[in-house]
């Protein structure tokens, strides 16, 4: 018999009315239709197409979000909504404490998923993503998420990536004004070359740089810019990857494709201008501590300096160090294989006397070079900072000169050296840098110790195991005839050092960066076109706002094209750019040209466009001349004390997105900002990570996942036919054969249960495990609650209009205090806590529950249920919707206790417990407990040397 049907014919014949799963899918169907048709959840803007009541406009505001979901083919687990519920939880209370609440939900519905089902069945992208946002939509109405459905966008409709595609415009054209701190329209830049305020690179007037010359400068400051640099290649995916999509090992996060290292014409984004502000704004955002680390890190500032150390009559390389201080003690330099200084220094032949070890065992530099350059190239970025065992390299046969000591230092390539970093090039100090040490040891170069050693070791480098590095030192051995660094501390010997480099002109202090410009091209079909278009010279121009939205075009054949997963020496080809009609248009862009042809981009954005900057059309969705329009902007996101670059009041979503989306959305506010698209710098105030929902994983002896669902659990094991198997708690999927879908637990509890189960489990922030026999607890409890309020033989309100007792009010008020605190704060699980507890007072109480107790315990738990709140509401006589009604409120005189009991103990051991008044004070509670005759006989007649008094709840006694 299943636990939601526990009742024979016969009792349920005689309990018509009992709260079970069909009454349960009959009251979430009807409240879910009635909302729809209400417009319940609707939030009026102040202004516009959805503008609405005055009042409720006038009201506190309210903007609650989740991370944009992804329409899955597959549908949604119990481990999905986790989020979703609890933002709808925290919505609902808010809309009952006074706020108007904008609340919705979207679909970022570009991605690889959909495209690649498409490469595999001919089925067009959009219609499997459409199918799976429909599925998906179904799914979580059924969860009676109060959503304002009138504001619900998908970043695959043209009406909202005409605004993707208009964003990136205006990022095109715009520059980072350093003097203004802030971007400016690009033309505010062509008047200073005009002008002659601005010098151009060559130094020739403005007037006389071709149009070609001239984009190539302007090139060099925009926003969005198309460069040649080094990408991550996945042949085998026929795509290039963002650094933050390939794995430790230097594979594709999807596919798990091998990725190489290729120099391609990409666009890119410059976010490191706004390095700065992105650090620095973190600090007035209320976000986990952890994800702003993770932040700060990611961007990764450091103050050190740049130093020219000369090669030949090659020029110099510059490197960009924190350590200046040990300048003197650099005894080698290191590029980044993809330097583009490589070629130039690298000679024909091996300087005499070349050690064999640096040669890698090659009869030229070039042969040496060029075979070290494949295997950098199959590695990456990950792969290479790790600290490998064994250190790689290979000697360019060049050697550069050391600024302060003037003596030759050979230069290596090296991958552990990123040209991502700094200026891709590092000079080598092994004495005070571990890699450096390890890489001095392997490759036999010396070691010169310029920093005196604190621990105790000696001042020989070559009986050192490890380098010495340290900031609480001084310097030593680091002289010349102008400058003595010797027997300063780091701080004052980087300053010095600073200032003679400058001096002469080789070297300045600086602040470097480890944020890197955004990657923002992909290979692929399915994502929003680029409005950008070609002329004959080659020369990138952006479509005008008539032109937009610049739709996706159909093609025949959906996927890049693939090559040999291991094949690195293999280049892009896009799906778009066999559409050769839609490729090579004749246009006039309006510029006074007239008509000319043109050749479209035919690379997409990568997937996170979208979702950088929805929060914004969710305000305004269907504003068909503007992004946002600035009034609505300002009411929903506007500055506020407390929060002075304004953004979303409460965004909920995974702590995996701590850097890429959340960076990404924040470059674009910053720059919408400036230009005076929008009042907030910043997208979203608050950040919540909510934990995830786990589930155990079954697998066989081959270590593949069998059903969760089939497996025995007996004689202290699990078994899945007949065979024993292992059980590990992690992540909750289909593939995984462990995935509980919400429909599941709906049509075996309803959704209220669903909601309740999810919230009780324990801290949001935390991760639990799923356990499908624990939901019926939460079902017991609403079963519990709607007897208490209902006759299950007549179905009508049971409620009487007698007063409650003192014990029942108590009960009550602070069960109402604890509840109100705990919505406000997101702790759900202890608020269904305190009204689990409320009503199982009723419960025990016996008799028809008092009005003015039951109307209360509804309201407190509509937020968390409220379909079953609705309905007892009606039940109760009223009219109106729960969500619009006022939560309950405390009343003090209820919530404090009259007495509580406070515990004596005398050399830590209770000897009494009395009852005191909450308000008793120290000097009171001292002498109560002296006095009482416990306490007394069990001190004996001893001397007290201390008595320490935590009132009201405890005194500890100590004897002399």
């Amino acid at each position: 018999m299943s636990e939601t049907n526990p009742a024979a014919p016969a009792e349920q014949a005689a309990a018509p009315y009992r709260y079970t799963a069909a009454m349960a899918a009959d009251i979430e169907a009807r409240w879910q239709d009635f909302w729809d048709a209400d417009g319940t959840y609707q939030a009026p803007n102040p202004t516009g197409d959805l503008a609405g009541d005055a009042a409720e406009v006038a009201k506190p505001k309210k903007f609650v979000m989740d991370m944009f979901p992804y329409p899955s083919g597959s549908g949604l687990h119990v481990g999905h909504p986790l989020g979703y519920i609890a933002t709808d939880v925290y919505a609902r209370h808010q809309r009952m404490t006074g706020h108007n609440v904008l609340h919705t939900l979207g679909f970022d519905a570009f991605g690889l998923p959909a495209e690649q089902h498409a490469v595999a069945t001919g089925t067009h992208p959009r219609v499997s993503t459409e199918d799976a946002m429909t599925n998906m939509v179904r799914q979580l109405r059924r969860l009676g998420l109060g959503h304002d459905k009138r504001r619900a966008v998908a970043t695959i409709d043209p009406d909202f990536y005409k605004w993707t595609q208009w964003i990136f415009v205006q990022i095109f054209n715009s520059w980072y004004d350093e003097d203004a701190d802030k971007a400016r329209p690009i033309e505010t830049l062509v008047a200073q070359f005009e002008s002659g305020e601005r010098a151009t690179p060559d130094g020739r007037p403005w007037s006389e740089l071709s149009a070609a010359e001239r984009a190539d400068v302007l090139g060099e400051y925009r926003l969005a810019y198309a460069s040649d640099a080094p990408v991550n290649w996945a042949p085998g995916l026929g795509t290039v990857l963002a650094n933050e999509e390939v794995t430790a090992d230097g594979r594709s996060e999807r596919g798990n494709f091998p990725v190489f290292k290729a120099k391609l014409r990409q666009w890119n984004m410059r976010i490191t201008a706004y390095a700065d502000r992105l650090l620095n704004d973190l600090d007035a955002l209320d976000w986990p501590e952890a994800i702003k680390l993770q932040q700060r890190n990611w961007i990764g500032r450091s103050e050190g300096a740049r130093v020219d150390f000369p090669v030949g009559d090659t020029g110099s390389i510059t490197v960009f160090t924190t350590r200046q201080d040990t300048l003197f003690g650099a005894t080698y330099m290191v590029l980044a294989p993809e330097h583009d200084l490589v070629e130039k220094i690298v000679p024909a032949a091996w300087p005499e006397g070349t050690h064999e070890v640096w040669t890698g065992g090659h009869a030229t530099p070039v042969e040496a070079v060029d075979a070290y350059r494949k295997q950098a190239a199959a590695k990456s970025d990950v792969e290479r900072q790790a600290e490998a065992k064994d250190k790689t390299g290979v000697f360019t046969g060049a050697y550069a000169t050391n600024p302060v000591s003037g003596e030759p230092v050979p230069v290596f390539i090296a991958d552990y050296v990123l040209m991502g970093y700094g200026t891709g090039a590092i000079m080598a100090v092994p004495a005070h840098d571990s890699r450096d040490f390890a890489f001095a040891r392997a490759f036999e170069l010396p070691i010169r110790c310029v920093v005196e050693p604190s621990d105790g070791r000696s001042a020989d480098p070559a009986e050192w195991d490890d380098a010495f590095a340290s900031y609480d030192a001084r310097i030593v051995n680091s002289a010349n005839a102008e400058i003595s660094l010797d027997g300063l501390g780091v701080t004052d010997a980087k300053a010095r050092i600073t200032e003679w480099l400058a001096e002469r002109g080789i070297g300045e202090g600086t602040v470097n960066y480890r944020l890197r410009d955004w990657l923002f091209s992909r290979q692929r079909y399915w994502g929003e076109p680029f409005p950008i278009v070609y002329d004959e010279d080659g020369t990138a121009h952006a479509l005008p706002e008539s032109m937009l939205p610049l739709e996706l075009p159909e093609v025949d054949d959906y996927s890049p094209r693939t090559f040999d997963p291991d094949d690195a020496d293999t280049q892009p080809e896009t799906p778009l750019s066999r559409n050769e009609d839609w490729v090579n248009v004749e246009l006039d862009l309006g510029r006074g040209e007239g008509v000319k042809r043109y050749r479209r981009e035919t690379n997409t954005m990568p997937n996170w466009a979208g979702s950088c900057w929805y929060e914004m059309r969710y305000l305004d969705p269907h504003n068909g001349e503007r992004l946002v329009d600035p009034d609505i902007e300002r009411y929903w996101m506007g500055p506020r004390e407390g929060r002075p670059h304004g953004g979303v009041d409460l965004y909920v979503g995974g702590a995996e997105h701590a850097v890429l989306h959340l960076l990404y959305a924040r470059f674009w506010s910053k720059v919408l900002f400036d230009l005076g698209y929008v009042s907030s710098a910043e997208p979203f105030h608050k950040l919540y990570n909510q934990g995830m929902i786990q589930a155990y994983v079954y697998r066989d002896g081959r270590g593949i996942a069998v059903p969760a669902a089939e497996v025995e659990e007996r004689d202290g094991g699990f078994w899945y036919q007949g065979q024993k198997v292992s059980r590990v708690l992690g992540k909750m999927g289909k593939s995984l054969k462990n995935a509980v879908t919400p429909d599941e637990i709906c049509a075996e509890y309803g959704a209220d249960t669903l909601r309740l189960y999810e919230m009780a489990m324990g801290p949001l922030d935390v991760s639990r495990p799923w356990d499908t026999r624990a939901v019926i607890g939460q079902y017991r409890l609403l079963q519990r609650l709607w007897r208490n309020v209902v006759d299950e033989t007549t179905g009508e309100a049971t409620v009487v209009d007698a007063e409650p007792g003192e014990e029942t009010l108590r009960a009550l008020h602070k069960a109402i205090d604890g509840v109100a605190q705990d919505m406000a704060a997101l702790r759900f699980n202890t608020a269904i806590a305190k009204i689990t507890e409320l009503n199982n007072h009723l419960t025990k109480a016996g008799g028809p529950v008092p009005r003015s107790v039951a109307e209360p315990l509804v309201l407190l738990i509509a937020p968390l249920a409220p379909h079953i709140a609705e309905e007892l509401w009606r039940k109760l006589g009223h009219t109106d919707s729960v969500v619009h009604r006022d939560f309950p409120v405390a009343d003090p005189a209820y919530v404090v206790d009259e007495t509580v009991v406070c515990v004596v103990q005398v050399k830590g051991k209770v000897k009494a417990r009395l009852e005191v008044s909450p308000s008793v004070s120290d000097e009171e509670l001292r002498a109560l407990a002296l006095a009482d005759d416990g306490v007394v006989a069990a001190l004996g007649g001893a001397a007290i040397r201390k008595v320490i008094v935590r009132a009201p709840k405890l005194v500890n006694i100590v004897p002399a």
